[in-house]
């Protein structure tokens, strides 16, 4: 029992030599490390100031402050290791790094690709905060970008994360990028109608609404088809997606609401599908129910005299 206390107070004896000698170097190294964060958040912080100048846009610039703050992170325990005398592990660590990035390259290989596409979409921007999306079949409004996924809310209040490798390698489409959205609706009026008159009353109805644009996005109205009962106006407008009132959906709903009560109220007719019968044998048409059990019921009925 003697003989392991003293063994035990031999490797505490050793420890202790190490930690006192190992101490000054570890005051330093904590010190460095608190002055290297320092200045290090300091460069950050102006640096992200500069950024946000120059490129004006709140994603960028929050996906570059998130890369900063690892990299900071990652660059002040290299410094602290290499001071505390341990750059052997240093070395080991940048090693194995490149070893496991080849290794982890394979077995993880979404996770990077998905890591490399929101780089290259932080620099291309195809989208910013609070643009309008459609890819892989979901549309909805840009809330976030991060290093692995997109996160999008949809018009029925999902929130969706598409991972950022899908999204570079599918088409996309940026409804509002531009500040601009094209929407249009259809109006069908009788053959006998003034089109004229109905393509005045609509481009006025159109023009009247805020938000909608003019000058070289004017809103236009021209006949789309000539079905077998009516004439189709398709009525095409410009909306601003920048106008924070006016959203392009509730101007569409106003649009197509006053359109209808304008030609009515001008007498137009707007009628629905007409069904046409023809009898080249001048017989006698009898129309029969399809529902049998309404033909049952009808039969139950009592007969009048």
């Amino acid at each position: 029992m003697s003989e392991i206390i003293k063994d035990l107070q031999t490797e505490i004896s050793k420890y202790y030599d190490v930690l006192i000698g190992l101490l000054p170097k570890l005051v330093v190294a904590i010190l460095v490390f608190i002055v290297l964060e320092i200045l290090l958040r300091l460069i950050r912080k102006r640096s992200m100031k500069l950024i946000h100048k120059k490129i004006d846009d709140p994603l960028l610039g929050d996906f570059i402050n998130r890369f900063f703050r690892v990299t900071n992170i990652t660059v002040g325990i290299l410094f602290f290791l290499a001071i505390v005398g341990k750059s052997g592990v240093v070395g080991s660590i940048l090693g194995v790094a490149g070893v496991s990035a080849f290794v982890i390259g394979f077995a993880f290989k979404d996770i990077g690709e998905n890591f490399l596409a929101g780089i290259i979409m932080a620099f291309k921007r195809p989208f910013r905060l609070g643009d309008v999306i459609e890819t892989l079949g979901i549309t909805g409004t840009i809330i976030g970008l991060n290093l692995r996924d997109t996160q999008i809310k949809t018009f029925d209040g999902k929130d969706v994360y598409i991972p950022n490798g899908q999204i570079l390698n599918n088409p996309l489409f940026n409804q509002t990028i531009d500040g601009s959205m094209r929407k249009d609706f259809t109006i069908r009026l009788d053959f006998e109608s003034d089109i004229d008159k109905a393509i005045r009353i609509l481009l006025e109805v159109v023009n009247s609404l805020p938000g909608v644009l003019k000058d070289d996005k004017a809103s236009h109205v021209v006949i789309s088809e000539l079905s077998p009962s009516t004439i189709n106006l398709k009525v095409r407008y410009w909306v601003d997606t920048f106008d924070p009132i006016e959203s392009p959906l509730v101007t569409h709903n106003h649009a197509v609401a006053l359109s209808l009560n304008a030609l009515t109220a001008a007498g137009f007719n707007l009628p629905g599908d007409i069904l046409e019968l023809k009898n080249y044998k001048n017989s006698n048409l009898s129309i029969k129910p399809q529902n049998k059990d309404l033909d049952e019921r009808n039969n139950d009925k009592p007969k009048t005299a």
